[in-house]
């Protein structure tokens, strides 16, 4: 049996992911690695450790007994290795951060704002995808993030910096397009793409509706471009943020949807925290960044 030495912390971030997703594939796609390649180094994690983490069937991965007394510990132990890696280079290299950021949100003002102010210091930008964020920043991959809200909040320090308004997005040819604005009536029943991730889907699908009623289930989807093209081959239509540029194709049409809340573009950074450098940069994002640009 493997000692604590022994542990690979790719391995245990391979089942960390396996068990958000509850499917191999998922995970698999998540990871940008292949199903059968996810699951034979999940085998040798098991075997390394000596037992049996999950439970593989035609459905799904459900957690074994001992993989969930081993996924909150694998969790803590990424992020101490993450957080070690960190403060190793902040040792030696006090002014460098990294500003994370997801699709359409820009965070160009307050970084040119931070590197005018700390000309010797790495600022470096890194883009994550949606699904990502939070882990990049637990993981010590970035230093701040600047993503669209829901994500879960525990461990992080986050504040809005602004409101996107929220928008159908429809082929050319939709029935919908061309209309100055709909309401969720209007799209009562139109299947809505949908993410493993339960507060995500739910916040962009509005599911339930007001009324109590269930969201009409679409497609599953890995990212953003995968839900753009289901709207295009009308498979399904999508609910976006207004942002710039959005959406990105010629053969689609964004429509404002009135009736329901905004989402919110928030600045994260983990919980406890601190430095010159950091500071400055909150500073610059809470003064710079105060809405969509374009």
């Amino acid at each position: 049996m493997s000692d604590f030495a022994d542990l690979d912390l790719r391995l245990v971030r391979y089942f960390t992911v396996v068990a958000e997703h509850r499917h191999f594939g998922r995970a698999a796609a998540a990871l940008h690695i292949t199903q059968p390649s996810l699951s034979r180094q999940v085998r040798r994690l098991e075997r390394g450790l000596g037992v049996e983490l999950l439970d593989r069937t035609p459905q799904g991965t459900r957690l074994t007994e001992a993989g969930e007394v081993f996924l909150p510990r694998a969790r803590a132990l990424l992020r101490a290795a993450g957080q070690a890696v960190t403060e190793a280079r902040a040792a030696a290299e006090p002014s460098r951060i990294t500003v994370g950021y997801t699709t359409g949100v820009l965070v160009t003002p307050a970084v040119r704002e931070l590197r005018r102010r700390f000309p010797d210091a790495e600022v470096r930008t890194a883009h994550l995808r949606w699904h990502e964020a939070r882990d990049a920043l637990l993981g010590h991959r970035v230093d701040a993030l600047v993503a669209r809200l829901p994500f879960a909040t525990d461990g992080l320090r986050v504040s809005v910096l602004y409101d996107e308004p929220r928008v159908v997005v429809v082929p050319l040819d939709h029935r919908l397009a061309g209309k100055e604005s709909v309401t969720l009536d209007d799209i009562a029943d139109e299947p809505l793409p949908r993410v493993p991730d339960p507060v995500w889907d739910a916040f962009w699908r509005i599911d339930p509706r007001p009324d109590g009623r269930p969201a009409p289930d679409g497609p599953f989807i890995g990212d953003i471009e995968d839900k753009f093209e289901l709207v295009a081959s009308g498979q399904a239509l999508a609910i976006a943020a207004a942002a710039p540029g959005m959406p990105a194709r010629p053969d689609l049409t964004a429509i404002p949807l009135h009736g329901v809340e905004p989402c919110h573009v928030a600045l994260a950074t983990r919980a406890g925290d601190s430095g010159r450098l950091l500071a400055a940069f909150r500073r610059c994002a809470q003064t710079l960044l105060t809405g969509p640009v374009g």
